[in-house]
């Protein structure tokens, strides 16, 4: 029994029984990288599969060899190896040319790293320190960088314990996920609750050491927001890190400038305070005005003021 197949971008196509999404593929005209002939040892035929995944054949012993070296995604087969089996499918070519080619398989820029990106919900937290730029002027480059580095080791313990991940430092903040492996449910309140440790181990490095030793307190702002984002590698190489992209991102990063107008250390956007497993409409409620939404954007100040 025929099956329509559709590459997306490029064509649709009939699949006959038996056949292979690449030998379909090439009966239809597509010029489908295989530079080993179709023997699952190239990987330049590999695919990403957006509809149908039940409807194709399982990974046989070569595919898996293969997938197994390459860490390819689960949504990622080989069509020099895969059939379809029951209904339609949608899918799209990884490799359409020479650069492509150079980005994932012979070139300097290719990594054994095989990520794809793909549309996530996750929980993205921004956090920045109030008031830092006096300090920077005042004080020795080495004290500056110093206090960055232990804040930074601070940062990543917690977050890295409650399920999250630090995707890029920024200055004297940084930019992190919660969710890649758990239900957004899950993510959200983890996210909270690392946002408020770090608060904690804070106002407890600032007793015995910052104020002690540089007479100064740090003083952090922390905005949260979930949504659904495109994740996945960028980079190249050795210097590929994973990023999230997305409205989504921004508004998280808007929520964090907002600690400042608000007056308040944690703002969480109400959608992430709906999904909280602690006792409702126990924290203040702001509506706020935010770059790019054009309506007032509803937040909870989890927080302490600032002054």
């Amino acid at each position: 029994m025929p099956y329509k197949i559709e590459l997306i971008n490029e064509k649709s196509f009939v699949i006959e029984e038996g056949q292979t999404l690449l030998q379909a593929s090439l009966n239809a005209g597509v010029q489908h990288y295989h530079v080993c002939g179709g023997k699952a040892k190239c990987s330049t035929c590999r695919v990403v599969v957006h509809k149908g995944m039940d409807f194709l054949s399982p990974p046989n012993e070569k595919e898996i060899k293969l997938r197994e070296l390459k860490h390819f995604p689960d949504n990622v087969r080989l069509a020099c190896q895969t059939k379809v089996q029951g209904g339609d499918v949608i899918i799209q070519r990884i490799i359409k040319d020479d650069t492509d080619l150079d980005l994932y398989i012979t070139g300097v820029h290719c990594d054994d790293r095989q990520g794809i990106g793909e549309e996530k919900e996750l929980a993205l937290m921004f956090l920045d320190i109030r008031d830092f730029t006096p300090f920077i002027e005042q004080h020795l480059p080495f004290d500056v960088i110093h206090i960055i580095r232990r804040l930074s080791i601070l940062y990543n313990d917690v977050i890295e314990s409650y399920n999250g991940k630090i995707v890029e430092f920024m200055g004297d903040g940084f930019y992190a996920l919660f969710g890649l492996n758990e239900s957004i449910e899950e993510a959200m309140n983890n996210a909270v609750k690392a946002g408020r440790e770090i608060m904690d181990k804070v106002k407890e490095l600032n007793k015995s050491y910052f104020e002690k030793f540089f007479e100064k307190e740090i003083v952090i702002g922390v905005g949260l927001h979930a949504g659904k984002v495109i994740v996945g590698e960028s980079g190249i190489g050795n210097k590929s890190s994973l990023t999230a992209m997305g409205f989504p991102v921004n508004i998280a990063a808007r929520l964090e400038t907002a600690t400042k107008e608000l007056n308040n250390n944690f703002i969480v956007s109400e959608y992430v305070y709906g999904m909280l497993n602690e006792h409702k409409n126990s924290y203040e409620q702001k509506q706020i005005n935010l770059k790019g939404v054009s309506e007032p954007f509803n937040v909870r100040l989890l927080g302490e003021r600032f002054r």
